[in-house]
């Protein structure tokens, strides 16, 4: 709701194809006509359908398009686009479109009822839209930071370049993502994470919209807990050719970061192209008070963070840039062919958390992460019965390398390189059929193959030998999943009450062969293993309308997550500690253990395999919106059904000396708990050990309270249980606390700045799994081995240990461990994840028509706080500049 001016729709016309082309009038709040206002016309795969520009007297007129809904993008000089819906039907009418300079949150969504366009407020799902003023406040570093301010969201950062977000207390492999309609997402992302999604450069998106509530229906296999849907610009058109760029550039005092991007499009009426060029650095973050509340000095040895580094972190600078080429091409009436290439890379990033920052490793490098992401997409408007067809052929390309060391600092100890490609061809086809004025049809499908490359070596720095090893997955394995889909959309009283349907088939196959592997020991690294799952998911949404800006709405949906090559193949380090697969200890009598932590029992229940997750959701609130208010309250509920877990791993006495995979098992507790030189947590194994609850309430409002002055605010809370035990489940990522945001904005009339002081705050959240308290990134556990192995490698290496005395106290091995952890043998270093409050203070100035001035300062008193699963404290106090100019 950042733009200097409201476009609202007086008129949403409805108009025949027969009728001759569409026309209409832009005006201004007093009635008067505005010139040289550009119009383009969007279907829902945002291609584009038709353009035109106003004349002198504010009159356009746009081509002759079929019936449907569509989107009317409005751009002026020196404001921002804005997005309208527009309903093309049977009678004939003119459209007069409204501009003010009342600032509005964006309303349109193309992706909360699959190959529709419509109102958010009259959506049947709860869907946050996000737009480019929001993304260029909001994401200061990584694209992830959108996720700050909306209500049932929330940024997950295991590093300063791998983030995820929650979607109503889920992240990782239980949210899909897409980038203009093709699935970004794929089969080797880890289970708390999303590796690539901060590749995503906040530069080249235009908008994003995030679906909240089990999305597998619409959107297939790991939509849990929703769907995020990026949307790239488009250029807009001109019959005589017209040249429009941007030119933009930031400074970000917490983490001494800055970056630049460029973009520029011609178009002429059949064709247009859009570039884009971005990069930036960020160099060491300065989180607040200049502490790090996981550092391994405190973990391991209870001394201050500012024992082993003082003022900004290290290992947390890293670089990114990249480019985006998108080509519009009309074919014919009403044809046309877009074709996308996004090229991004991160250099010179690491897992701080397996570093100083947590494990107190020396080696921890994220190297060479890189997208390559192509797409050709034919729409068609009419096609025989059919109102249109789209047909969509993508590659999709995700590399990186990580090369760890471990034995908490241990400078001898192997260093293993596991690079990964996954390459993914998909196809993509679907259509749409408007029966009626009241009821419509669109079906389709989709199938993506993946394939990955993982292979993997060590190098012991003792001998200097190399040595082939297992990698995180096994190299050269399969993945393929697609479905189809049908959704039926019911206006059954027009205008007062609207039912969405929607049901899909899924399906997955999963397959690695032990004869790609390489010999060791005579034997290959991993057996011969496969699974093939499918299900049925549907979703039912109503939409009641019983007063004009009141809307009432219910959604039941069904969810499916298929196993992941990550779920079936992953033995190595994790950002939850050291993993295998069931595969990889076949025979050995390994069994699940009750919790993650090193005090889990065996349940007796035997590793095998996973099999899919299933949800089932439901969801009912309120929206109301008039010219002063806009507001919503949504309360939900999930179960998650065989809820894919991490739990400890209980082998038989006698394990110590065993292989998993290339690293050998160095302790076993009493238990049977095993342990491996690379993570101080106990090895975790995969399993559907139990079902999960989930419930919650996302409120979020926005008032004008007068011309100058608006107020707004949203507000999550979330509640997580083991349906069995009543615990929290060891749901990786772990739950959000409640939290929320409030904010004041002056916008003084017939000025051009604004100015925005803003609240955030998050309560405690006490209610922590096993995974959580055992994670180096939350509970961070330690044990007397893990303080005797940190003393001996990493502090010694570090200078912070000499003659067998911590240098700081003069205290030996013995005296720490019984200071850090008492009488205990292991315990959490938190058992809570601390709340937190922080002011901030952003603000906007408009330099003539063409350029723009932001400036934050965030986190005023230098709070120091983390989020759930974060492997970095936050930023502290700093001041962010971004400077834009459009032409």
């Amino acid at each position: 709701m950042n733009c200097p001016c409201l476009i609202a729709l007086a008129l949403i016309a409805s108009l025949s194809p027969a009728a001759g082309p569409v026309s209409g009038v832009i005006r201004d709040a007093s009635g008067a006509a505005v010139p040289n206002v550009t119009l383009q016309l969007l279907n829902s795969a945002q291609a584009v359908i038709a353009a035109a520009r106003a004349d002198s007297q504010g009159r356009f007129q746009l081509a002759r398009v079929g019936p449907g809904d569509y989107v009317l993008l409005v751009a002026r000089r020196g404001q921002v686009e804005r997005r309208l819906p527009v309903t093309i039907g049977e009678a004939a009418s003119e459209l007069e479109v409204i501009l003010d300079d009342q600032p509005r949150r964006d309303t349109v969504t193309v992706t909360a009822s699959a190959g529709a366009v419509g109102l958010a407020e009259r959506a049947p799902q709860a869907v946050s839209l996000i737009d480019r003023s929001a993304i260029e406040q909001r994401a200061k570093t990584v694209v992830a930071q959108i996720a700050n301010e909306e209500p049932g969201l929330a940024w997950q950062r295991t590093s300063p370049t791998i983030s995820g977000i929650f979607i109503r207390g889920l992240t990782g492999n239980k949210v899909n993502v897409f980038v203009d309609g093709v699935r970004y997402s794929t089969g080797a992302m880890r289970g708390g994470i999303n590796t690539f999604l901060d590749l995503v450069d906040p530069a080249t998106i235009e908008a994003v919209e995030v679906l909240r509530g089990p999305s597998s229906a619409q959107y297939g296999s790991d939509a849990l807990g929703g769907s995020i849907q990026f949307r790239s610009p488009a250029p807009l058109f001109s019959d005589s050719g017209a040249w429009h760029g941007s030119l933009g550039a930031f400074f970000n005092s917490s983490d001494a970061g800055y970056g630049s991007n460029a973009s520029g499009s011609y178009s002429k009426s059949r064709f247009g192209m859009l570039a884009s060029l971005t990069g930036h650095r960020a160099n060491r973050l300065r989180t607040g008070r200049q502490i790090d509340s996981r550092s391994a000095v405190t973990r391991f040895l209870g001394l201050p963070s500012t024992s082993g580094f003082a003022g900004r972190t290290p290992d947390s600078a890293f670089t990114q840039y990249g480019g985006l080429i998108r080509v519009y091409w009309t074919v014919g009436g009403d044809s046309q062919i877009i074709g996308h290439y996004q090229r991004s890379q991160q250099d010179g990033g690491k897992r701080f958390d397996q570093l100083l920052g947590g494990d107190g490793n020396l080696i921890a490098d994220l190297r060479n992460l890189m997208l390559d992401l192509a797409s050709v997409r034919y729409n068609k408007g009419r096609l025989g019965p059919l109102d249109n067809f789209s047909a969509t052929y993508s590659f999709n390309a995700q590399r990186e390398e990580r090369v760890n060391q471990g034995g908490n600092g241990n400078p001898l100890a192997a260093i293993n390189h596991e690079p990964e490609r996954t390459r993914v061809r998909g196809v993509q086809s679907n259509t749409g059929k408007r029966v009626n004025d009241r009821w419509s049809v669109f079906f389709g499908g989709e199938y993506y193959h993946e394939r990955i490359a993982a292979p993997s070596y060590s190098y012991n720095p003792a001998n200097h030998t190399v040595s082939v090893r297992r990698g995180r997955v096994p190299d050269n394995s399969r993945y393929e999943n697609g479905g189809a889909y049908l959704q039926n959309t019911l206006e059954v009283l027009r205008g007062k009450l609207q039912v969405v349907g929607n049901v899909r088939w899924s399906a997955a196959a999963y397959e690695s062969r032990a004869a790609d592997s390489s010999l060791l020991g005579g034997k290959p690294l991993w057996p011969n293993d496969s699974l093939r799952s499918d299900s049925a998911t549907f979703r039912i949404g109503v939409v009641a309308t019983p007063a004009p800006g009141l809307n009432l709405v219910g959604n039941v949906s069904r969810g499916f997550r298929a196993p992941h090559i990550t779920d079936l193949g992953t033995l190595g380090l994790t950002g939850s500690g050291f993993e295998v697969a069931a595969p990889d200890v076949a025979g050995l009598g390994g069994t699940v253990g009750t919790t993650a932590g090193a005090d889990a029992v065996s349940t007796g229940i035997p590793v095998a395999q996973v099999k899919p997750e299933i949800s089932l959701g439901y969801e009912g609130g309120v929206r109301y919106r008039n010219s002063r208010v806009s507001t919503e309250a949504m309360l939900f509920a999930m179960d998650i059904n065989d809820n894919v877990v991490k739990q400890a791993l209980i082998l038989p006495p006698g394990a110590v000396g065993k292989r998993l995979g290339s690293d050998p098992i160095t302790s076993q507790s009493a238990n049977g708990v095993v342990f491996v030189a690379a993570s101080t947590s106990p090895v975790l194994v995969r399993a559907n050990y139990d079902d999960a609850r989930l419930w919650g309430l996302e409120y979020r409002l926005d008032v004008r309270a007068s011309r100058d002055w608006a107020l707004g605010g949203v507000f999550t809370y979330l509640h997580a249980r083991d349906k069995r035990t009543g615990l929290a489940p060891n749901i990786e990522g772990g739950t959000p606390p409640p939290n929320g945001y409030f904010r004041v904005r002056y916008t003084p009339a017939g000025r051009k700045f604004w100015i925005e002081p803003s609240l955030h705050a998050a309560n405690d959240q006490k209610r922590l799994s096993s995974l959580d308290l055992s994670d180096r990134r939350i509970g961070a556990a330690r044990s007397r081995g893990n303080i005797s192995s940190f003393f001996q490698n990493g502090a010694t290496a570090r200078g912070l240990v000499r003659g067998g005395l911590l240098l700081a106290t003069g205290e030996t091995l013995a005296q720490v461990q019984n200071r850090v952890l008492g009488a205990a043998a292991s315990a959490p270093l938190y058992t809570r994840l601390n709340g937190y409050a922080t002011l901030n203070l952003r603000a906007g100035w408009r330099v003539g028509e063409r350029q723009d001035l932001v400036f934050e300062i965030e986190n005023i008193f230098d709070r120091n706080y983390r989020g759930i699963s974060w492997g970095i404290d936050a930023p502290g106090r700093g001041l962010y500049l971004r400077y834009g100019v459009h032409f």
